[in-house]
Formats: C-alpha cells, sequence, structure tokens
C-alpha cells in the first residue's frame, strides 16, 4: 500500500526538488555581491521554488495541458538549459573576486542576475521537470485520499531546506577561496552537463518509446 503522508511527500520532494547541484553556479552568481544582495538572491529563488511547487500542486496537469507541453518536452527544454550553463561553468576563467571580494554591481547588472537565479538555478536546477510531475503526480493521489494539507505543508518544508542550502552556501564561499572555488566551478560544471545530457535522454527516450507505442 502506497503512503500518503507528509513524511511520504517531503523525501520524495528532496529527492527531485534539492538544489544541491545548484550550489556552484549560485556562487559564481553571487561573486562579488554584497551579503544583502545575496540574501536577495536566495529570497528570489525560494520564493520561485514555492510558487513553481504550489501552481504544479494545484494546476500541474491543467498548466502543461493548457499549453500542449509534455513532461517530456520540458523535460528536454531544461536539459537544454542546464548543458549550457555547464558548458558556460567550464569555459569560465579565474574570477579573482569568486572568494567574496565585493565590488559594484549596477542596477541593471543586478536585475539581470535576478533573472539568472530564476533560469537556471531555480528553474531546471531546483525546481525542474522532474519536481513538477513529481508534484503533480502526489497531488493528484492527495486529492484523492484527502492529504492535500499533508502535501502543502511538505512544499513549504522543503522551500526552507532550499533556501538553507543557499544560505549556507555562501559560508563555503569563504572557507573554499578563489581557488578552490574555481576548481568546484568546474567538476560541477560537468555534472551540470551530464545532468542537462541526462535530461534529454530520458525525455527523447520517452518520446520514441511513445512513438514505437503507436
Amino acid at each position: 500500500m502506497i503512503e500518503h503522508t507528509f513524511q511520504h511527500y517531503l523525501l520524495g520532494l528532496f529527492a527531485v526538488a534539492n538544489n544541491i547541484s545548484a550550489i556552484a553556479p549560485f556562487l559564481v552568481l553571487c561573486a562579488g555581491l554584497s551579503k544583502a544582495q545575496s540574501l536577495r538572491l536566495i529570497v528570489v529563488s525560494s520564493i520561485g521554488a514555492f510558487v513553481i511547487m504550489t501552481i504544479s500542486m494545484l494546476f500541474g496537469s491543467s498548466v502543461l495541458a493548457f499549453f500542449g507541453i509534455s513532461i517530456s518536452a520540458f523535460q528536454i527544454a531544461g536539459g537544454i538549459l542546464l548543458g549550457g550553463a555547464g558548458m558556460s561553468m567550464l569555459n569560465s576563467k579565474s574570477n579573482n573576486d569568486v572568494a567574496g571580494k565585493q565590488v559594484d554591481v549596477s542596477p541593471a547588472e543586478f536585475s539581470a542576475k535576478i533573472s539568472q537565479i530564476i533560469v537556471p538555478i531555480t528553474m531546471p536546477l531546483t525546481t525542474g521537470a522532474g519536481t513538477i510531475s513529481t508534484v503533480t503526480l502526489f497531488s493528484e493521489e492527495a486529492r484523492r485520499v484527502g492529504t492535500m494539507p499533508d502535501l502543502f505543508a511538505a512544499i513549504c518544508v522543503m522551500v526552507v531546506i532550499i533556501f538553507a542550502i543557499l544560505y549556507f552556501a555562501m559560508d563555503l564561499m569563504k572557507f573554499l577561496g578563489s581557488t578552490g572555488m574555481n576548481v568546484l566551478v568546474k567538476v560541477m560544471g560537468l555534472f551540470t552537463l551530464a545532468i542537462g545530457v541526462q535530461f534529454m535522454v530520458t525525455g527523447i527516450s520517452t518520446i520514441y518509446k511513445q512513438l514505437i507505442g503507436a
């Protein structure tokens, strides 16, 4: 018998919505920013994750159906975004400001960073196709058995976890320093690229199986 409890939902969400893989690109994005500016990016990312998961819970199937988007297509699009982000990280040059030295950031530059914290860090690195499909499936079962409050509570706790991971990532940046951060960025860039490729492979293989079945 499948459980439909708060713990079950939270474990499922943590498996697909944890933003460990987003730490390196987030730290690159925050290079040179003040603590207040970095905190603002963390808040924006956390709110974005909350909105995406809540919309998925309430209207996931309807939204994707309205736009005629399949989960497989969403995975392929997310994979392309992640692949580009991974390649950018692999090709990035040494950044002396990555260890935490603050630099002047214009309002336009910070606005661009706000966009980048949403795509690709919030989506798809934190809440991508896997998270949307998982929450959508959870919500369908939760409506049937009457555990929607448990699912919503799990989403709220997951958002707190997402916030905490990014918040304490700033300490990691200070600990590693410039050289350590550059090494981490290269390594995580490879993993980010691999995740993107896996997203595309999964999406393409699903579509291929559907075509063969048809």
